[in-house]
């Protein structure tokens, strides 16, 4: 991770916001056990492949049944590694970090480099504040978040996103925008649960887990998060509401 923190005062502790001693208990105990689960799991990943080269090395055709099975164990282990990296970055939310103020623009580049946004969509940055005071990892995580749920969740091969920034005086509005077939309104609480999808798994790719810690993270920073309808038109605004 490259340093996009341009300092401007000293560095203060996280909020607490609304986490609980039982929660970070909880929290806890998520953490240590993705992480050593993770590890079993990355090793279910490459024994199929194993597999896989030891009978083409010994000249046995995979076809049939077998290639189908061997198919449908690395779809489910990547599908399970993908739980186990969105519940490690959940329990993440706060941790090993402090309240800096971070160039908003400069995080941007970065969750853009580092995503590979498809080639048909366009990113658009609408910032009237430039900058947000929080830890810099959550602040990487929430737009990765927002504009992966935007693309992932999209039904054409084109679309843009909009990420604005705005600032009421006691919190800094942030909300990422898009142009795809929107939420239904009595869907609009029940996304930001953990686990939480709309399709089922085999037609689109994730844990449900996206707008679960876009959520944990506005109430660690005294704010909210909602879905809001794009007025008159196509897509999904989300926004997120973070204390000033």
């Amino acid at each position: 991770m490259t340093r996009t923190a341009q300092m401007h005062e000293t560095d203060t502790a996280l909020p607490t916001g609304s986490i609980s001693a039982d929660s970070k208990e909880i929290e806890d105990f998520i953490y240590l056990i993705s992480h050593d689960f993770r590890t079993s799991v990355r090793a279910l990943i490459e024994l199929p492949q194993w597999i896989e080269e030891d009978l083409a090395e010994a000249g046995v055709k995979i076809d049939g049944s077998v290639a189908e099975s061997i198919e449908l164990m690395n779809r489910h282990t990547g599908r399970l590694d993908r739980m186990l990296v969105d519940l490690l970055t959940f329990s993440r939310v706060g941790r090993m970090q402090t309240m800096e103020q971070i160039d908003l623009n400069a995080v941007l580049d970065e969750v853009l480099e580092e995503m590979r946004i498809p080639p048909g969509f366009k990113v658009v940055r609408a910032l009237e504040c430039a900058d947000l005071k929080m830890g810099e990892i959550d602040v990487l995580t929430l737009l990765t978040a927002l504009i992966s749920n935007a693309v992932k969740h999209h039904d054409r091969s084109s679309g843009q996103i909009v990420v604005t920034c705005r600032s009421d005086g006691t919190h800094s509005v942030l909300s990422v925008q898009d142009n795809g077939p929107g939420i239904a309104t009595d869907h609009h609480d029940r996304v930001f649960g953990a686990m939480t999808t709309l399709k089922p798994r085999d037609e689109v790719e994730g844990s449900g887990m996206g707008l679960a810690i876009v959520k944990k993270i506005a109430k660690l920073y005294n704010g909210d998060a909602q879905v809001i309808e794009n007025a008159g038109s196509r897509g999904t605004t989300v926004e997120v509401r973070l204390q000033a």
